[in-house]
């Protein structure tokens, strides 16, 4: 069977027997990644930055924000703890020593160290002892919901910072860094006045201009004043608190938005994955939730501000909807998809896109059609099933090749297989996922689990039974 007759038979057809279609001949498009379903996802720990100035009341805000996340699970980890331990040639002459430059950091132990946490293991984090220059004692810290990194480098290397999902720089007058310096220095490690004085001068300063400074660039947050700005504070702790409040992906990947559950929608959910549900009731459950994700995609669109005047003479401050916009359904699941977003968005454009499925590396285009401007226009991605994500990749491709920039395009679907939402946003960074339900992860036959079956012969009523 040609091409072309595929087509031809697509275009006369309905849209819902298309998904048996096989045509051999046709070259695979690459895809970037391919996730095994034995890969293991792991709860990851929200991860603070907190950098800036020696002295700039860093520590003070990391112990503020504990104390607010008090029913969180908290470890302060200071980049202090990773200093080289020095040698006896360098004990020598310690005062000649730069402890603020990049390379008095054992930055592969600290990364060694998140590695594990991130892993669900327990790491031994060394105590640097700044009278005899050396790590002998260790503490053991387990692994835990919220880590809050600390130190005057700590955004320098940028392993250490794509580890972070919030970076904070504490900027803090220099007049007030050097008098805090001086008192921490000659009380707490027992060095003189002119010692402390002699080391600014000739290495905290410069490191400071050279190192520290440029980094501020790379904060999300800049915190002027540090643990005196209580608003500042208060305002991250409460993002902390909604981000540790979502699930473990999107505090990874702010392009993943899961839509909020109420028990209507665990509710629906429970009634579609159902094996014994009837095809009208999983129809009639599934349109319901379809819907609710459309409308949540419909949400990440663009807007523009507009007054209209009401029945009653007032003005009222409104919006104005995105009008350059179409939908992009991939055959045949997909279809179930376009009467609620047509219910959502009078007289819509719908395109198609129909790639065979074949185990995880048998993907293929089979067929495509779309609006001619798709290029000019926002485009809704609609499968309600994320598995693998290698489907996915080959149709955001087909659309990126047709002119779509990512930014523009929000892939909808019911539910996701992490393995599929690591692919797709690693992949595609700028483009977002709306979703309604993160599954557990993939069999050994790359079905989504506990998933739903197969969601085009369920609704279609296409199934063996």
């Amino acid at each position: 069977m040609g091409s072309k007759s595929v087509v031809d038979m697509i275009e006369a057809s309905s849209g819902v027997h298309f998904s048996g279609f096989h045509v051999n001949g046709l070259e695979p498009r690459a895809i970037k990644e391919t996730t095994s379903p034995s890969e293991d996802i792991q709860r990851q720990p929200f991860v603070i930055g907190v950098a800036g100035g020696a002295a700039s009341g860093k520590t003070t805000v990391c112990d503020m924000i504990i104390q607010q996340l008090h029913d969180q699970r908290v470890v302060l980890i200071n980049l202090d703890s990773f200093y080289h331990n020095l040698t006896e040639e360098e004990l020598a002459r310690v005062h000649e020593y730069n402890f603020d430059h990049p390379d008095a950091f054992d930055t592969e132990h600290l990364l060694s160290c998140m590695e594990k946490l991130r892993q669900g293991q327990a790491v031994d984090i060394p105590k640097y002892d700044f009278k005899t220059y050396r790590s002998s004692v260790f503490r053991r810290v387990n692994p835990t919901d919220v880590i809050i990194l600390e130190g005057i480098l700590l955004f320098h290397d940028p392993r250490v910072r794509s580890l972070m999902n919030m970076k904070i720089f504490v900027c803090t007058d220099a007049d007030v860094r050097l008098a805090r310096r001086i008192k921490r220095d000659t009380v707490e490690n027992g060095r003189d006045i002119g010692t402390v004085l002699d080391q600014y001068s000739k290495f905290v300063k410069p490191a400071f201009d050279d190192f520290i400074l440029p980094t501020k660039k790379y904060a999300d947050i800049i915190i002027p004043r540090g643990g005196d700005n209580h608003v500042a504070i208060d305002l991250i702790v409460q993002h902390i608190c909604t981000k540790l409040g979502q699930h473990d992906l999107c505090k990874i990947y702010p392009n993943l938005y899961v839509i909020h559950s109420t028990f209507q929608i665990r509710g629906m959910h429970t009634l579609i994955r159902d094996s014994q549900t009837t095809k009208h009731d999983f129809v009639f459950y599934s349109d319901r939730l379809i819907r609710l994700v459309v409308e949540h995609g419909l949400g990440h669109l663009p807007f523009t501000e507009k007054q209209v005047v009401t029945p009653t003479g007032c003005v009222y401050s409104g919006v104005d909807f995105c009008k350059r916009l179409c939908g992009v359904s991939v055959i045949r699941s997909g279809e179930s998809m376009e009467n609620a977003l047509r219910a959502c968005c009078k007289g819509i454009k719908i395109g198609k896109i129909l790639i065979h499925r074949e185990g995880d590396n048998g993907q293929q285009l089979i067929y495509e059609k779309l609006p001619n401007d798709i290029s000019e226009r926002h485009v809704l991605l609609l499968d309600p099933i994320l598995g693998t994500g290698n489907s996915a990749v080959q149709a955001i491709n087909l659309l990126i090749s047709k002119g779509v920039p990512e930014g523009n395009i929000i892939f909808l679907n019911l539910i996701s297989a992490p393995q599929g939402v690591h692919v797709v946003c690693k992949n595609f960074p700028r483009l977002k996922i709306v979703t309604s339900e993160i599954e557990n992860g993939l069999n050994d036959e790359f079905r989504v689990i506990p998933g739903m079956g197969e969601f085009g012969d369920r609704y279609f009523g296409t199934d063996d039974d």
